[in-house]
């Protein structure tokens, strides 16, 4: 009778242990589950994304007419940078040298417009997100303060000469970073009439100008040096 009892005890063990190993079993065959985090859509290229954040502006920038009497010319683009690639100075005073992060500079610079003081169209900048602003640009100094040094600017780039071929869109002779937005030095009154885009409303501008890696090389070259 003891052998009974235990030969079926075992028996009920045995049965346990397999209904659980089975149970385990099958669990253990199921497709792993890994929770996807939520992302933001991507809506637009990331390098591009300023020029499609001002894209509300481009057709605005086909109807408005041409100032020919405060036209900012390419001359006095290149003027107002130490070399070809340099982000630009500031050529009026800054009352408060201290405003560091406000947002003083992007009441004028952020969208633009006629300003009476100086005689000129307000220069759009194709970063507003970054409002450190001095921390760039510089304000220009006389050139009495400054000793003569032996430094020699960069080769600016001919307007029109970087094609392929003679119908060919022109190449971007220059980086894309802080200079997604093309518009904020392609279009618009405070554009260099030079380099003045003819077709503000097509934004997505790297669809036909290609980025000159050899310019961009050299340019990197010698802010290295």
């Amino acid at each position: 009778m003891k052998r009974v009892v235990i030969l079926a005890l075992f028996i009920v063990l045995l049965l346990s242990f397999t209904m659980v190993w089975n149970a385990s079993y099958q669990a253990g065959q199921e497709g792993a589950y890994i929770p996807l985090e939520k992302q933001e859509e991507q809506v637009s290229i990331p390098s591009e994304k300023g020029v499609f954040e001002r894209a509300n502006f481009a057709m605005d920038y086909t109807k408005m007419p041409i100032d020919e009497t405060h036209q900012r010319s390419l001359k006095n683009y290149y003027q107002n940078r130490a070399y070809h690639g340099a982000p630009p100075s500031i050529p009026h005073v800054v009352s408060d040298e201290r405003n560091m992060g406000g947002k003083a500079c992007l009441k004028c610079h952020e969208n633009g417009g006629y300003v009476e003081k100086y005689g000129a169209y307000t220069p759009l900048t194709p970063h507003p997100e970054k409002v450190n602003c001095l921390q760039c640009h510089v304000v220009q100094k006389t050139k009495a303060v400054f000793e003569a040094t032996r430094f020699e600017k960069s080769t600016v780039p001919k307007t029109g000469a970087n094609k392929v071929l003679l119908s060919s869109p022109p190449v971007i002779p220059h980086q894309i970073q802080f200079r997604e937005n093309c518009l904020a030095c392609h279009a618009g009154p405070a554009a260099p009439k030079e380099i003045r885009v003819s077709h503000p409303e097509r934004v997505n501008c790297r669809q036909c100008h290609v980025l000159n890696n050899k310019e961009v090389s050299d340019i990197e070259n010698f802010v290295r040096k």
